[in-house]
């Protein structure tokens, strides 16, 4: 049976056609846990385990990553609100959205990374994009210049103007 999926860029319903036979890599951004779990945090969830779960019933194999973001000015604004470690905050809001999706019935991701656990790589990643002249620095900040990325905004269909 083939499988046909909306392409954003081309904007067609074209044939998926895994990069490997028969195994796909799933990314799906995940939760920023500084609160209780509620259906914004459930639409997601629910859809890429309905995917997953029909991507395995035509044998493909599915490697299922969803990111916990621990790191974010809305958990420090919380724990310092409640007198409480951030890391440690997030950590039991991400208990409360896995012990939630537990109970609609959905299936858990193969691997959570955590933001805090990435630091490095991700320090590293923006260092590599200064160094290249991908971004720039400004304000304590750094930006990505999308000026160095012609099809920027092809996803969304927006233009640099």
């Amino acid at each position: 049976m083939t499988i046909k999926i909306y392409n954003t860029l081309t904007r067609q319903k074209e044939e998926f056609v895994p990069t490997k036979a028969k195994q796909i890599g799933v990314y799906v951004c995940g939760v920023t846990p500084y609160a209780e779990t509620h259906l914004g945090h459930a639409r997601p969830s629910v859809v890429w385990d309905v995917i997953k779960r029909y991507l395995r019933r035509f044998h493909y194999q599915v490697l299922h990553v969803q990111n916990f973001t621990d790191v974010d000015d809305k958990i420090i604004q919380r724990a310092q609100e409640q007198g409480v470690d951030a890391l440690e905050l997030s950590r039991y809001y991400g208990q409360d959205y896995l012990e939630s999706m537990d109970a609609l019935g959905v299936e858990r991701a193969d691997i959570y990374p955590r933001v805090s656990e990435e630091m490095d790589s991700i320090i590293a990643m923006i260092q590599r994009l200064l160094d290249n002249g991908l971004a720039y620095a400004a304000n304590g900040s750094v930006f990505y210049d999308v000026a160095q990325f012609p099809e920027y905004g092809a996803l969304s269909n927006q233009k640099l103007d």
